[in-house]
């Protein structure tokens, strides 16, 4: 999602420059983890349908192999939808060993015109979020932060405003939002998350057949939902939804169905489909897991206002990690992608279920404690082993985090959520960089596609 939003932008500055009718030429250089991984993360993929002006959120998915099949075969790019250029996947994307010295993820966009040069460097720093090294957009940023009557770096700003406004911690998340946005604008745009999800799941619930990319890695989550769906029709995501509220809810059953869930985004994931970045593509399948779960198996009566609810939560939390360690696997393992996302659900459900603020950033915390020094190993540069599994896992752990919160007097807690996001930090930047996304550690190097 980074590389892609980053040729959406790079073609903008060549617009605000006035240049874009002029190129002739576009060469593109990864750098670090997304060289290293790139293959196995469709980095490239993901480049050449950005430049070509492909909207990751709402392109057809069925276009998208024959874009990238185009673009292969004429050895040509339809650059920013507006005009053709020569371009040679081979020779004009060209993946480099080394790191730049500002982040882990770099890449940089060469355009070419009238012998000359305009170049332009982004770092995907995790979750589809792009910056650049002089950081343009702080102060846009900074003036949008500035208009929230409730600004939140960390979870104690966060938890003092909870206390002082006597709100939830998606009251005030929703008085943020409504300082920037209407209220129909975040009712729609959190429902379009939401829908998105519950599609995600249900595609990748009745999808089988083995995952492309080399590893023969069989789709689980369609046999493992035929077995617990049992015979009740249904004829569209939201009827699937009500069919599974009839199913039988012993513990085996749910454990299951969470996995079932999880499973399913990250099959899709791993096929090029669809998801919601939440908070990164490698660990979408948490949320929605754990969402699903309160809402067909939890509380029936689950309705729209509490879909809203858990996201904003969940969106909280994920921006506070963000802001104060990483949501970058390439810069703090998988402990940074998996254990934010569990951190994530695990607050949001602990407020649905009648959790108070300090609750919620207890499951926070205790979601992110039992993930930390997690490592990212992936077998060739694939997201789909080990990183499929564990977002199943991620989950359990996130409803787990909830019940224990829920059980927790906040008086009795001993280690605040802003002690877990600077340690998740400092283990991050304490850890050996083979297992930051870069395939040259762990299970990445003791297993390879041969062995597959």
């Amino acid at each position: 999602m980074g590389p892609w939003r980053a040729a959406e932008r790079f073609l903008q500055e060549l617009r605000d420059q006035g240049i874009f009718e002029k190129i002739d030429r576009v060469k593109v250089d990864l750098y670090g983890s997304l060289s290293l991984t790139g293959k196995g993360h469709a980095t490239d993929l993901a480049v050449m349908l950005g430049l070509s002006g492909a909207d990751p959120e709402y392109v057809p998915i069925e276009s998208i192999q024959t874009t990238i099949d185009d673009i292969n075969l004429q050895k040509q790019l339809f650059l920013g939808s507006l005009k053709v250029i020569p371009f040679n996947p081979e020779t004009d994307i060209i993946f480099n060993r080394d790191f730049l010295p500002f982040h882990a993820n770099g890449i940089t966009f060469t355009a070419y015109y009238d012998k000359v040069e305009y170049i332009s460097t982004f770092y995907s720093i995790g979750g589809g979020f792009v910056v650049k090294e002089e950081r343009t957009n702080a102060l846009e940023n900074a003036i949008i932060k500035c208009a929230f009557p409730f600004p939140t770096d960390k979870a104690d700003d966060l938890l003092k405003f909870t206390q002082q406004e006597n709100k939830m911690i998606s009251e005030i998340v929703y008085e943020n939002e409504k300082s920037i946005r209407t209220e129909e604008e975040i009712h729609n745009e959190l429902m379009r998350i939401w829908n998105t999800m519950l599609e995600c799941m249900y595609i990748g619930c009745h999808s089988e057949g083995v995952l492309p990319g080399g590893l023969n890695v069989r789709r689980r989550a369609f046999d493992m939902h035929r077995n617990l769906i049992g015979e009740l029709p249904y004829n569209s995501p939201q009827e699937w939804l009500q069919v599974i509220r009839k199913t039988e809810v012993k513990f085996r059953q749910i454990l299951k169905w969470v996995s079932c869930f999880a499973l399913a985004v990250n099959e899709v994931n791993a096929a090029l489909g669809r998801v919601v970045t939440a908070p990164t593509n490698g660990s979408a399948g948490v949320i929605p897991a754990v969402l699903m779960y309160y809402m067909v198996i939890e509380n029936h009566d689950a309705n729209e206002e509490h879909i809203k609810q858990f996201l904003m939560v969940a969106g909280e939390v994920g921006s506070i990690f963000k802001k104060g360690a990483t949501i970058s696997a390439a810069m703090g393992g998988c402990q940074a992608e998996i254990g934010v996302s569990s951190a994530m659900a695990a607050a949001a459900l602990c407020e649905v279920m009648g959790g108070s603020p300090e609750q919620c950033l207890i499951a926070a915390e205790i979601a992110m404690e039992h993930h930390l020094g997690m490592t990212c190993d992936p077998i060739g540069g694939l997201v789909q082993v080990p990183c499929i599994e564990r977002n199943t896992m991620g989950a359990i752990k996130a409803i787990n985090a909830a019940e224990l919160a829920l059980e927790t007097d906040p008086k009795n807690a001993k280690v605040p959520l802003d002690k877990v996001v600077n340690t998740m930090w400092q283990t991050a930047k304490d850890m050996n960089n083979k297992y930051k996304e870069t395939s040259e550690g762990g299970l990445a190097v003791t297993v390879n596609i041969a062995d597959c």
